[in-house]
């Protein structure tokens, strides 16, 4: 099962559970994001189909950020004209959860919950015995030589 949309002017061939990077979108409520752009629909292997009203896909905001940086570059020879830009975009990561088609949803599977971290405090008698006492090194003076300048 697929579905092809279009979001920030590009079209992506989606899947439940695939995660894409789109330009940076306003996210709904709890980021969760709907595509209303659909192009097309495979409900079974082999069978494309012009997506309707009929068809709904929805993905979670999984991160946000910015991508690698692109350098633009302006030159225009023998007339010392340079000009350097640099250019970062805008992403939102999004996890495809659902794809509905005529009455059917196809949904993506949960993903496992994250258990929080748990710190281990250790006693503070056996910090203090685990840290090495550290020896001062003595400072080595070094005396400078004379250079003589030959003419």
């Amino acid at each position: 099962m697929y579905a092809v949309i279009r979001a920030g002017g590009k079209q992506y061939r989606v899947a439940p559970g695939d995660v894409i990077r789109v330009e940076k979108m306003a996210t709904g409520t709890d980021g969760v994001v709907e595509f209303g752009d659909v192009l097309a629909v495979s409900p079974a292997e082999g069978t494309v189909t012009k997506a309707g009203s009929s068809v709904k896909v929805v993905g979670q905001v999984m991160e946000e950020g910015r991508g690698a940086k692109i350098l633009v570059f302006h030159y225009k020879r023998k007339k010392q004209y340079k000009k350097l830009r640099g250019h970062r975009q805008d992403f939102s990561a999004v996890r495809i959860t659902e794809i509905a088609v005529d009455g059917q949803s196809f949904k993506a599977p949960e993903l496992p919950k994250k258990a929080p971290k748990v710190k281990k405090a250790a006693p503070v008698a056996e910090i203090k015995e685990a840290a090495p006492a550290k020896k001062k090194a003595a400072k080595k003076t070094v005396a400078k030589k004379s250079v003589i300048k030959k003419k």
